[in-house]
């Protein structure tokens, strides 16, 4: 349990709305908790609220390089908007073109995790827009080793993950495929995540 002075810390590190999320997470937990409802595990959990409060701490989380969202208050499962990728690469001139035609500037990434994160990876894809190359699997799961059971570490942090896959991105040439992106857009956006592991 924080004390007042940790609460204000926080509250002055990350701002009033990021610290609302912890709070509000932190209460709804402890509500399940005394209802006997708590999905996931402790140690998940523990880390997982570490992982959100050091991103909200981050510089690059702060200056807009990316951001994070929790869908419906759930801590195993992160909507990540990259919205800043190397100016001099394929992918930043396609995105200017993306928003040019559909005001969206980003690529927006969906993160689950497991009751046994940190000891497995999150399971990450790319939700929008369809993007060719760039280790990105149709579907949109991302084969990186990384995100692998061989290649993941307990001591990677989310932050160095959501900023590996933007390196990634743009090192493996990834390109967004306008032809496809208006009728696969939707289909895209409903697939399951059932390409786990498949690199």
């Amino acid at each position: 349990m924080l004390n007042r002075t940790d609460s204000n810390k926080d509250l002055q590190e990350i701002g009033a709305a990021n610290y609302a999320v912890l709070e509000r997470i932190r209460v709804n937990r402890r509500e399940d908790h005394l209802k006997g409802t708590v999905c996931g595990s402790v140690q998940a959990t523990d880390r997982l609220m570490k992982e959100l409060r050091d991103v909200y701490r981050s510089d690059s989380f702060k200056r807009g390089t990316y951001s994070v969202s929790l869908n419906n208050d759930n801590l195993y499962d992160w909507t990540i908007k990259i919205i800043r990728v190397d100016p001099d690469s394929t992918l930043h001139k396609d995105l200017m073109q993306l928003k040019a035609q559909e005001e969206t500037d980003h690529v927006l990434l969906n993160m689950t995790f497991t009751d046994k994160f940190p000891f497995d990876p999150p399971f990450v894809r790319v939700i929008y827009p369809v993007l060719t190359a760039g280790y990105v699997l149709s579907g949109g799961a991302l084969c990186m080793e990384l995100l692998t059971p061989q290649g993941w570490s307990s001591a990677y942090t989310v932050e160095a993950v959501i900023m590996q896959i933007a390196a990634t991105l743009v090192k493996g040439k990834a390109r967004i495929n306008f032809q496809d992106n208006k009728k696969d857009g939707i289909l895209h956006l409903n697939m399951k995540a059932d390409l786990k592991y498949y690199c």
